[in-house]
């Protein structure tokens, strides 16, 4: 698995144009000033105007951007070139001020020279890593003291199921890498991509325990019974912009969150 960065790269470049031009991201709505951020998200960020926010794993940058629209000194880290450039431009069209660099997230530290108020990642992300206690180290680095990660994930019971949720294929707990030929994409699935991606469950405890280890606190921690998106097969939409697997209703977890402080 040496190679699963460059794997998952050509991924994420070749999905960039996609989910630009989807109506899953609405590019539209969030040129004319639609905040992407998830209210749960804005919860645990509060009033981040005038604090220094670094995004991990910022896809094209419509969080990031959001922030910045919000007033915040941000910057935006993803490892993919095409997304980058895409934040890039959205910075331009926008006329925010906000920093985006393509890198890898265990290769943060060598990009950025300040410490930051808070850090942001969210849904979809530690997947794509194999070490997370590597990604801690990171986080707890790239914070002042007293500062603080907000971080948002989907829930790895969801990562246990197939991609139809008829049936358990994956372990809870991270074992051997997941290989897997992924037809689609999450934010267009009638789209031609034929693309490979090696992904890693994390379980809570594995995640909870690599963060408390790097001298960050635990301060709050929540999971819920529902997805802000809809990205999944056989989803329903509850409510507004609340989604459930059609079979499964709410007897899983499907996302959680947490807020850690830097001792």
């Amino acid at each position: 698995m040496k190679n699963y960065n460059t794997i998952n790269r050509e991924t994420w470049n070749s999905k960039v144009e996609i989910h630009v031009n989807s109506e899953f991201y609405n590019n539209e709505a969030f040129l004319a000033g639609h905040n992407t951020i998830p209210y749960t998200d804005l919860n645990a960020l509060g009033d981040v105007k005038g604090k220094r926010v670094l995004h991990l794993q910022c896809h094209f940058g419509q969080d990031t951007l959001s922030l910045a629209r919000m007033g915040a000194q941000v910057t935006g880290i993803d490892f993919s070139e095409k997304a980058i450039e895409a934040a890039q431009n959205l910075a331009h069209q926008l006329e925010l001020e906000a920093k985006f660099i393509c890198c890898e997230v265990y290769d943060t530290l060598k990009h950025i020279k300040e410490p930051y108020d808070i850090v942001y990642t969210s849904y979809g992300v530690i997947g794509w890593l194999p070490d997370l206690d590597q990604w801690a180290k990171v986080i707890v680095n790239a914070l002042r003291p007293r500062g603080k990660l907000v971080f948002f994930e989907f829930h790895p019971v969801v990562w246990m199921f197939d991609n139809d949720f008829t049936h358990i294929q994956y372990n809870y707990f991270k074992d051997e890498p997941i290989v897997e030929v992924e037809k689609g994409t999450y934010a267009d699935k009638t789209s031609n991509l034929t693309n490979s991606t090696i992904t890693w469950n994390h379980s809570l405890s594995e995640v909870i325990q690599a963060l408390l280890k790097n001298d960050l606190e635990l301060i709050e921690f929540q999971e819920y019974d529902f997805s802000h998106y809809a990205c999944f097969n056989n989803n329903i939409e509850f409510e507004p912009n609340k989604y459930r697997i059609a079979s499964l209703n709410n007897k899983i977890p499907m996302m959680y969150g947490l807020i850690c402080k830097k001792r």
